[in-house]
């Protein structure tokens, strides 16, 4: 398997999709999400109200059965997946914070869990910004492809269409996953899980009353959501568990981050900070990183060096080498 497996059912969604948007009259993302069911379902094509018309099903039924997700890995099929939600965002023009997570920080983010959490057999997962599942999902296949762990993951979201389609992504992949369309910043319908992780939206949260029962938000006006939703993570990570978190790389340097620091070090351990690649942002003032955060409790303690730097590309292949090789010596200087 490879990419032409990957192309070829990126192919099958795509075609299939614009079928049924054309027929439907549509979102791009909507047919997505129906074309989907429709695997899911065994190829039998999804009837209401005469649509879509006999002509179209006949030209369903015949992509349909050029589907085999026997024939892929769980990963591919989240490639091919993620293609066609890539497409559906530039046809239906989606706004920049519901743009899903690229593969190359999912890996990252991965890459530092599998390394630093020591997840148990039995871990659990929660993403409180979840979009279409992409970040969640690569970690998941990573992690799992890596150690075989029992992982259940929880994913939150409070729009219906992105999450609809994390549905059927993870039903596709055959991935334990609960998602719940709600409020992030509300009480949760979620137990404590093993860790947290979140490509956090930046923005303001509208919902005053609520966010005061935070320690992060702000003394005047709105607050600031993403310092809401990291500290809504921890609160639903267990002792000692860790968040890793996609932030703004100068989150530290922005008005409201008194109060960030202030709730932080009183309930957590910073144990990094690290920006990602500069390649992977258009500018500078873009760039973002990868926040560290473990929970007090359990056998959890404050390195004495915290993680900071730039992570090397994933392309330089001796940089990342090195930089996996200080990572692990520096896990057991501060963490063990």
């Amino acid at each position: 398997m490879g990419q032409t497996d990957v192309g070829e059912l990126y192919k099958r969604l795509d075609t299939t999709t614009a079928l049924l948007k054309e027929d439907l009259d549509v979102s791009y993302m909507d047919a997505l999400i129906e074309t989907s069911e429709n695997i899911l379902d065994g190829g039998r094509v999804k009837v209401e109200g005469g649509l879509p018309h006999q002509s179209v099903r006949d030209q369903l039924s015949e992509q349909y059965a050029l589907v085999n997700l026997n024939q892929l890995t769980t990963d591919e099929i989240r490639q091919a997946v993620q293609l066609a939600i890539i497409r559906g965002e530039r046809t239906d023009l989606i706004q920049a914070n519901h743009q899903m997570t690229p593969d190359s920080i999912g890996f990252l983010v991965a890459y530092l869990l599998e390394a630093l959490a020591d997840l148990p057999t039995q871990a659990t997962l929660l993403d409180l910004t979840v979009g279409t599942g992409n970040l969640l999902y690569t970690v998941l296949n990573r992690l799992q492809a890596a150690a075989d762990p029992a992982l259940t993951a929880y994913g939150i979201d409070n729009d219906d269409t992105m999450l609809a389609l994390a549905g059927v992504s993870a039903r596709l992949q055959g991935l334990e996953v609960e998602l719940f369309h709600q409020d992030a910043i509300s009480e949760l319908m979620v137990p404590q899980v093993t860790a947290s992780i979140a490509d956090l939206p930046i923005g303001y949260y509208p919902v005053d009353e609520r966010a005061a029962d935070f320690t992060t938000h702000a003394a005047t006006g709105h607050s600031y959501a993403h310092h809401l939703l990291i500290e809504q993570s921890m609160r639903y990570t267990a002792a000692g568990g860790f968040g890793f978190f996609i932030v703004p790389s100068m989150i530290f340097k922005s008005a409201e981050a008194e109060s960030l620091t202030k709730w932080m070090t009183s309930a957590t351990y910073m144990q990094g900070l690290l920006n990602l690649p500069r390649e992977l942002f258009h500018s500078e003032a873009a760039q973002k990183a990868i926040l560290i955060l473990q929970n007090k409790g359990g056998q959890a303690k404050q390195a004495q060096r915290v993680l900071l730097g730039e992570l090397p590309s994933l392309k330089d292949q001796a940089g990342f080498r090195r930089f996996t090789a200080e990572l692990v010596a520096w896990k057991q200087q501060n963490l063990a």
